[in-house]
């Protein structure tokens, strides 16, 4: 019979070679004996190990989510803040230039006297334009009155007063801007006058126009400031939209205006 004998320092050094088995001979038989390396912890300490970590990895989970959402709400916040400023800063600029200031005496197309005052706490978007205009009054009413359609359907906003004003106050009778403004919105206000209260209140919002020479059929067209305004509750100008402002740009512009709207008058 074969004996083996193992000293504990030889079997140490042998241990990291990981044998699947120790081969000895008992006679004329071969037997097998298994052997696993011990490694320190009985079974199934390592699983009952990682059952304890798994909620403690869970909480520090949820914190770092909960910290993350925290910085990222700061930073949206932050955001808001500093756009709600560049806001107000652009507002004040606008105001200084002196922009719709005075008053002015016109007549809408259903033949009545309108003012200034008459608008008083309404938002209002307002162009400057002509009904014989082959191309951009017709679009840029369109996207004014896209304008409009988007706050309407938006619970909890304020109603926007759509107003068209001449600048060809020679053809542009209230008769003719009645015709006109109904192929856009039945809200939308058109305003004439005579010569000299359009000259007025295009002075009033530095808008240019000039009539172009005319035709053998007595046509012209009428060069003019291609600009939408934006006119507060307080009746103050608060912000201006040129041509390559689309509908949805002017519309999100108005909502931060509405958002961080003041009254002065009060």
């Amino acid at each position: 019979m074969l004996l083996l004998v193992w000293a504990p320092k030889a079997w140490h050094r042998l241990s990291p070679l990981k044998p699947r088995a120790l081969l000895w001979s008992r006679g004329d038989k071969a037997l097998h004996v298994g052997y696993q390396r011990l490694s320190g912890q009985v079974p199934g300490e390592q699983s009952r190990q990682s059952h304890r970590q798994g909620p403690r990895f869970r909480t520090r989970l949820l914190i770092t989510a909960l910290f993350g959402a925290g910085l990222g709400g700061a930073w949206l916040a932050a955001r808001v803040e500093k756009e709600q400023r560049r806001q107000q800063q652009r507002t004040e600029a606008l105001r200084q230039a002196a922009v719709g200031q005075g008053d002015f005496s016109l007549l809408d197309h259903r033949g009545q006297t309108r003012c200034k005052a008459d608008f008083r706490g309404q938002w209002v978007l307002l162009y400057f334009g002509f009904t014989h205009c082959p191309d951009i009054c017709p679009d840029e009413l369109e996207k004014l009155v896209h304008v409009v359609e988007q706050l309407e359907a938006e619970p909890g906003l304020p109603p926007v007063q759509p107003v068209f004003i001449t600048v060809d106050p020679e053809r542009d009778t209230a008769a003719a801007m009645a015709c006109y403004v109904q192929d856009f919105h039945p809200r939308l206000l058109g305003l004439t006058g005579s010569a000299e209260q359009v000259a007025q209140v295009t002075r009033s919002y530095r808008v240019y126009y000039s009539a172009g020479p005319k035709d053998e059929d007595q046509d012209y067209i009428v060069d003019h400031s291609i600009a939408i305004y934006l006119l507060s509750p307080d009746g103050l100008f608060t912000d201006y939209y040129g041509r390559a402002k689309s509908a949805q740009q002017i519309a999100d512009s108005v909502r931060r205006h509405m958002a961080a709207f003041r009254s002065v008058l009060h």
